[in-house]
């Protein structure tokens, strides 16, 4: 009696071990075909990717710097020729 059951308690394991894999299997599958569906969504509303929004969000603060700048020596030639007139 004792070998039967330690088979089936060998077999019973077994299957919840190959019943673990196949889950990884399904989940791995499913988060694959999540991403991917995920990714297609993503291009199809036109986002603009991260690094993409980090380059042009430089390029607006050094043109508002520059305008700034600009500015700044705008209002000082004003002030001199106002002065000289």
């Amino acid at each position: 009696m004792t070998n039967g059951t330690n088979r089936i308690f060998d077999e019973f394991a077994r299957l919840m071990t190959d019943a673990a894999g196949a889950a990884q299997n399904v989940r791995r599958e499913v988060e694959t075909a999540f991403q991917a569906q995920a990714e297609r969504f993503m291009n199809s509303m036109d986002l603009v990717k991260r690094e993409e929004f980090e380059v042009v969000r430089e390029m607006a603060i050094a043109a508002r710097d520059e305008n700034d700048a600009l500015k700044a020596r705008i209002e000082a030639l004003e002030a001199k020729l106002s002065q000289q007139s």
